[in-house]
């Protein structure tokens, strides 16, 4: 595995090619490691504003290359948010290395994990993280699509629904106590007795009677964790209730 003096190193080559590029006119750190060091196990990311004259795939088709042939770096997959590109690599020690690219015009943060290392870059409004009400109303949409799948026979989409059924139940619990939402950060620190009974949501086996015990475990979570969404969550919990029974539709 990399180590953390191999990340630095990493780091500071990237920086460094990015302060001998001149079209490169701006850059930050994002993610865990922006306003700290993250910690023996973070990945490396990295963002770019673009001068004019150049765009984010001019940079890509030229930076992709050299990071593979001097860094022995993989190109794994690319994201695009409007006009920014970002492209996730693996270099050797199994560490993840994000750059992302974008038009000076808009490079800037979207988030509070970004610091600004050098040029300029545009305020942002923070976004909203999404309502308990919207959460909740996912939750009730996945609980149906779950019970519709067991009926069918359609028992590995039955219990991907129920695993995005305990998700969303997880995030309202986070999003309850002030926890970090995306991506699982918060579930953690998420106190014993709130997170031991989201243990019996995991689907074991793929027989009928499996299926509907964790469904009806993630029904549960989901109207506990729910009192953000009470007014929904009071007019749908029948039919919740009606969703994990045992008999057949």
């Amino acid at each position: 595995m990399f180590t953390i003096e191999q990340r630095d190193r990493i780091r500071d080559r990237i920086l460094a090619m990015a302060h001998e590029d001149p079209r490169i006119v701006a850059g930050a750190v994002i993610g865990s490691a922006a306003h700290g060091p993250g910690d023996r196990w973070s990945d490396l990311d990295l963002g770019f504003g673009v001068g004019e004259g150049a765009t984010p795939g001019d940079l890509l088709a030229g930076w992709t290359p050299r990071l593979e042939r001097e860094c022995g770096a993989v190109h794994l997959f690319d994201l695009a948010s409007g006009a920014t590109i970002y492209r996730v690599f693996l270099f050797p020690g199994a560490l993840q290395v994000d750059l992302s690219f974008a038009p000076a015009a808009v490079f800037g943060a979207r988030g509070p994990k970004f610091e600004l290392l050098f040029g300029t870059a545009v305020e942002y409004p923070r976004a909203e993280p999404p309502s308990a009400l919207h959460l909740f109303g996912l939750g009730v949409h996945h609980a149906v699509r779950a019970r519709f799948c067991v009926e069918r026979g359609r028992l590995w989409q039955a219990q991907h629904w129920i695993s995005e059924m305990r998700e969303i139940g997880l995030t309202l619990a986070c999003r309850r106590r002030g926890l970090p939402t995306a991506h699982g950060r918060g579930y953690d620190d998420l106190p014993a007795e709130v997170i031991r009974p989201f243990e019996d949501t995991l689907v074991r086996s793929l027989g009928r009677a499996e299926l509907l015990r964790a469904l009806r475990a993630a029904i549960d979570g989901l109207l506990r964790e729910g009192d953000d969404a009470r007014a929904l969550a009071l007019k749908v919990e029948g039919q919740l209730r009606e969703l994990s029974s045992t008999h057949s539709l």
